[in-house]
């Protein structure tokens, strides 16, 4: 027999999607409240015991846009930005019959568009680059940090830490990606990009995101290495990133405002049982 509690949450519906292999579980909350807790992003994040993501978006109801979006991480922590995530909210919303959508998020509202390949691009809004407002732990140089490797910091607006190297095969990253999010210079955590130039207008990365770990792509993560590039003299203001899933073409503009253009995919739609749900701790 159920037990009365599973009686009580119905299914909840789901999508999983993907930019590059930076993968997402997205729910479309506009029709009622927002059903995600940090227990449930944890859960739900679980590769093992949930479905797996490394971004939950949930799209909500907005006065000012077509719709929100709220970002979590895997490990149940909310994210103030999530690129590809954007770009697949976007898709979602743009079949239903739109050709560009404008979402609300942390850091403001993003305008996006199909173009013509089928792509989607995202303004990401302006690069962050004032120490307090990344957030770092003390005012210093954020082109080149006072830290080994003088990595630059950006925020758009998650705070990255962007290392500029001469192999970023060579780098380890499960063990230097942890070892930097959690550095004392960054109160809010960080995420952490490995980059090597390629060209003036192509960049090898890779990436460990906070809250979540290694991933093949981190769309907010290109934006800030974009920045970071042209800051430092390395790079074009219009550059492809080269991520472990696929590539992304970013360009930083006059204004401030970072773009972004890439694939999205489309996996499956599913719905997470009254018994999940019913077992979580909230």
């Amino acid at each position: 027999m159920d037990r009365p509690e599973t009686l009580s949450r119905p299914a909840l519906a789901f999508r999983k999607m993907h930019g590059l292999g930076n993968d997402f579980v997205v729910i479309d909350a506009r029709g009622g409240a927002d059903p995600v807790t940090p227990a449930l992003a944890a859960a739900l994040g679980d590769r093992h015991f949930g479905v797996g993501f490394d971004q939950l978006a949930v799209i909500g109801q907005a006065a000012d846009a077509d719709a929100s979006i709220v970002f979590w991480n895997a490990d149940g922590t909310v994210a103030g930005a999530c690129g590809n995530a954007t770009r697949c909210v976007a898709e979602v919303l743009m079949r239903e019959g739109r050709e560009d959508v404008t979402l609300r998020t942390a850091n403001g509202i993003l305008s996006a568009e199909r173009l013509g390949d089928g792509r989607i691009k995202v303004d990401m809004g302006p690069a962050r680059l004032g120490w307090q407002d990344i957030p770092l732990a003390g005012n210093c140089d954020t082109i080149s940090m006072p830290l080994p490797g003088e990595p630059a910091a950006v925020g758009m607006p998650n705070p990255h830490c962007v290392f500029f190297v001469e192999d970023v095969e060579k780098v380890d990253l499960a063990g230097e990606g942890p070892r930097w999010e959690t550095h004392p210079m960054f109160p809010e955590r960080t995420n952490v990009e490995f980059c090597q130039v390629l060209a003036p207008d192509r960049i090898r990365m890779r990436v460990w995101e906070r809250g979540t770990g290694i991933t093949l792509a981190c769309g907010s993560g290109a934006c800030a290495v974009a920045v970071a590039g042209v800051r430092k003299g390395l790079t074009e203001q219009r550059v492809t990133v080269v991520a472990d899933g696929g590539e992304l073409e970013l360009e930083w503009l006059d204004n401030g405002h970072v773009t972004m253009a890439g694939p999205t995919a489309d996996v499956f739609t599913g719905e997470l049982s009254p018994e999940f749900l019913a077992g979580l701790v909230t």
